[in-house]
């Protein structure tokens, strides 16, 4: 990866709003969904991304995941859903946003629709300002008031602000797993973050259905 297209996008507005969202595929647990914005005064951060090995979240051990997050600052455990956070660091900044939908919630608008609405939600909150461009990793796209979007199919990989995005997202979800594992003990969901591994599955059998089920998905509503 390189900073090249993130500066490209900074070269022609005023701030980039990277978004990736973490959760379509486990049976257990929310979709959560992330957006960071850079400003164009601000694109040291880049070379910063860069020199800390940000890369897509699914290309990082958790240890390298963590430790980005570490020199950044940033405390999963901490962390709160629909709330803006401001990071500084080496004279330069960036902010970003979580948002998330429940096993409930998924259920009812489907997977697509969840992970569509989190980055929408969270993109939207922070698109304070005219001139900015709102990049979606993949296919899909929303629309964000008063912002240009663009789907960027493996922007994970490609732009540094979704990578950074999709580390903070994939971190948190992993944490909020961790504490359900305490809740929910047997299923293992530390260990896979709610998805369908043999071992959950047949913990499912075994132990039945919990709350943060999706109860819409294979695996889980054929033991309703």
């Amino acid at each position: 990866m390189s900073e090249t297209l993130d500066s490209k996008y900074l070269e022609t507005f005023e701030a980039v709003i990277g978004c990736d969202e973490v959760g379509r595929g486990p049976i257990a647990g929310p979709v959560v969904g992330c957006a960071l914005k850079l400003k164009r005064s601000n694109d040291k951060v880049l070379q910063s991304f860069l020199e800390l090995g940000v890369l897509d979240s699914k290309k990082l051990t958790t240890k390298k995941r963590l430790g980005i997050l570490e020199s950044l600052n940033i405390n999963v455990a901490s962390l709160a859903v629909n709330e803006a956070y401001e990071v500084e660091f080496q004279g330069c900044s960036f902010s970003f946003m979580l948002c998330e939908h429940s096993p409930s919630e998924i259920d009812q608008i489907n997977i697509l629709q969840a992970s569509l609405s989190c980055m929408k939600k969270a993109a939207s909150s922070l698109c304070t300002q005219e001139g900015s461009i709102v990049l979606i990793d993949g296919n899909k796209t929303f629309d964000v008031p008063g912002a240009n979007v663009e789907p960027v199919v493996k922007g994970d990989s490609k732009l540094l602000s979704i990578g950074m995005a999709s580390i903070i997202a994939k971190e948190f979800r992993d944490y909020k797993m961790a504490l359900y594992d305490i809740q929910y003990p047997g299923y293992g969901l530390k260990k896979h973050a709610g998805y369908p591994t043999k071992a959950h599955k047949e913990a499912l059998i075994q132990l039945g259905v919990t709350p943060i089920h999706r109860r819409s998905f294979k695996g889980v509503k054929e033991l309703l």
